[in-house]
């Protein structure tokens, strides 16, 4: 795994409980072990894994991921459990679990995703109070300069309206 690999992994970090998570499967897959290798060694280590670093999803919150994005339906090639999902400190915990240095590298990928996250949405919100400012500054000048605007159309609609007639003095 290398920096490159970013974009991958960050289709598979999902929002679920207002945590970044990634499922057991994905991970798996990664760290190149079958789920049920992977389900076992961390059952076997359960003290490592609390509830803050992993967790199962409810039926609903697992019916919704399915229906947001590509996995299988059950009976269709998908699985038959719920799965577990694992926040960023739950992924941290899985190199101590699966010790071997391809886990290493991955792990390394997983982290500098989640860290780029975090500061693309710290970006973000800094973006956001940049514009918010700029949106302030705006509607001041406009209500400091509406005044002029107006006047400036009252003069230019004056000057295209016909001229009142005067009398004629002199010879015509």
């Amino acid at each position: 795994m290398n920096e490159n690999n970013v974009l991958p992994i960050q289709n598979m970090i999902y929002e679920i409980r207002r945590q970044k998570v990634m499922l057991d499967s994905d991970l798996a897959s990664l760290y190149g072990v079958d789920l049920r290798s992977l389900n076992q060694a961390v059952k076997r280590n359960i003290k490592r894994f609390p509830s803050d670093f992993m967790f199962k999803l409810t039926q609903d919150e697992w019916d919704s991921l399915r229906s947001q994005n590509v996995i299988s339906k059950d009976g269709r090639g998908g699985r038959r459990y719920i799965p577990f999902v694992f926040t960023e400190q739950g992924v941290s915990m899985l190199s101590s679990v699966l010790n071997s240095e391809h886990a290493i590298d991955v792990n390394i990928s997983i982290m500098r995703t989640f860290v780029e996250m975090r500061n693309y949405v710290a970006y973000q919100c800094g973006t956001n109070d940049q514009i918010a400012d700029l949106r302030k500054l705006l509607m001041l000048y406009i209500d400091n300069n509406d005044k002029r605007v107006n006047e400036i159309i009252i003069a230019l609609n004056n000057l295209i309206e016909k001229p009142k007639e005067t009398k004629k003095i002199g010879f015509c």
